[in-house]
């Protein structure tokens, strides 16, 4: 009950209730000790309330720090175990690293029996040469006689002996640290070394030089070896190459004996890894500005016409020869040699003679000056195809008017047959006497001078039929 309320209470009291006055001031004043007693009370227990919520909130702050406090502590003994932990982790890692397995697994593992399973369970491979295998290793040493290549694995080759000799020059621009390839043909030797061959590497590297010394049109240094028909075997770079006797100049020809042992430049003028065939002209260093004509020599060529020519090779099939073209007609007839083309030719065995060639030899040699008539040019290889017997008129035309049927003459055997013998009428002229007209007593050989009568004469089939003459009475003939 408040003050306010008392004061109301005593109001009523005066306007409204009939009592009297001590009365009613007993009750008032009873009423306002009620009320300081119950303000007493309140002012005494709010303080108290104030105090205990102070100090529950003070416990509460204090209770706080405390648990963080705590947890801090436990959080940094975590981490500080956690760090233990990785720091072992990490250490057992190590260890694990090192040592592949633990006594307890090695024990619990499989043991390797056979070098197999021992080379199956680690990551290395080890390279066991074989024969005919290719490799490639380092050079380790070199000297005069030998090369020592280090294959790998602690294993070592050997190049030596014949295989040395064989990739000398080869051989010559290697180093020792270089990187080769090399054969194996033999696993091992005397001296527990594998044996190698550097073949195959020097012939690559010796084609790759002559394909390039080609392209460039290079001039290579080159030394005669020996002579052959047709032409002489040199060496170039450490190769065996062929000069073909056509491919030599004008001061050579003829006198290619010579070169035997002497030293010379030529240029590559065909390359055939796969026929293994190298092909050198001297020619084309020594007569290399009227080679350089040669197109415009072979656009001046007619077909038909006859030129003048050197013999610059006898082959079994036919004569080359180096044919002078004139580029400029009117130089050409005041001397002047440089406007001269020089373009090759050949005259096949065909066209030497009306007559049956045996062997070209038989008709030029190498140096000859002859003429040839052009029969055309062949468009592959830019050569001339050349003709000496179309020179003269073919002897068979008039052979008719000059061998009427029934002419006798004395010719010699050329050839014996089964089916009769070839006599000789004349230069590119042979006639045959059937074995049906020969005398069985009688053999004849070839070389042998014999008298005949012409029967007939069929100059478009070039065809001459003959028959003996007697010249003595045969026996029994009365």
């Amino acid at each position: 009950m408040t003050t306010k309320k008392v004061q109301e209470d005593k109001k009523i009291l005066k306007e409204d209730t009939p009592v009297t006055k001590k009365a009613v001031e007993k009750k008032a004043d009873k009423a306002e000790k009620v009320v300081e007693k119950a303000t007493e009370k309140v002012t005494k227990e709010k303080p108290k309330k104030e105090t205990v919520k102070k100090a529950k909130k003070a416990d509460k702050q204090d209770k706080k720090p405390q648990e963080s406090k705590e947890d801090t502590k436990k959080t940094k003994k975590v981490s500080k175990d956690e760090k233990s932990k990785e720091a072992e982790t990490t250490k057992s890692e190590k260890v694990e690293t090192k040592k592949p397995s633990t006594k307890k697994q090695t024990k619990s593992a499989k043991k390797p029996l056979t070098m197999e399973e021992l080379l199956a369970d680690s990551s290395y491979e080890l390279v066991v040469p074989q024969k005919g295998d290719s490799l490639k290793g380092m050079i380790t040493a070199k000297n005069k006689k030998t090369l020592v290549i280090d294959l790998g694995a602690k294993t070592e080759g050997i190049v030596a002996d014949k295989e040395h000799d064989f990739a000398v020059e080869f051989i010559k621009d290697l180093n020792v640290g270089d990187e080769v390839s090399a054969m194996v043909i033999s696993t091992e030797n005397d001296r527990g070394q594998v044996v190698l061959s550097l073949r195959g590497a020097a012939s690559d590297a010796k084609w790759e030089y002559f394909e390039a010394a080609f392209k460039n049109e290079e001039a290579l240094d080159a030394k005669g070896v020996e002579t052959n028909r047709g032409g002489l075997i040199v060496v170039v770079n450490g190769v065996r190459g062929f000069v073909p006797s056509s491919q030599f100049g004008r001061d050579f020809v003829g006198k290619v004996n010579n070169l035997k042992g002497e030293a010379f430049q030529v240029k590559v003028i065909e390359v055939d890894r796969e026929k293994n065939r190298l092909i050198f002209s001297e020619r084309h260093v020594s007569e290399a500005k009227e080679l350089a004509q040669k197109d415009q020599a072979l656009s001046k060529v007619e077909s038909g016409k006859i030129y003048e020519g050197v013999v610059s090779g006898v082959m079994h099939f036919g004569l080359f020869v180096t044919v002078e073209i004139p580029v400029d007609e009117a130089a050409t007839k005041k001397g002047e040699s440089e406007n001269i083309g020089y373009v090759e030719g050949l005259v096949h065995i065909s066209e030497i003679s009306w007559e049956k060639v045996n062997h070209p030899k038989d008709y030029q040699s190498v140096g000859d000056r002859i003429n040839v008539k052009v029969l055309g040019i062949d468009e592959k290889t830019n050569k001339l195809n050349l003709s000496v017997k179309q020179l003269i008129d073919d002897p068979w035309i008039t052979i008719g008017e000059r061998y009427a049927v029934g002419t006798t003459f004395t010719g010699k055997v050329t050839r014996v047959e089964s089916f009769g013998v070839f006599v000789n009428v004349e230069a590119g002229v042979d006639g045959l006497i059937h074995s049906s007209k020969l005398d069985p007593a009688r053999e004849l050989a070839v070389g042998e001078e014999v008298t005949v009568n012409v029967e007939n004469v069929v100059s478009e089939q070039r065809r001459m039929s003959l028959s003996m003459v007697l010249t003595e009475a045969p026996m029994g003939y009365k």
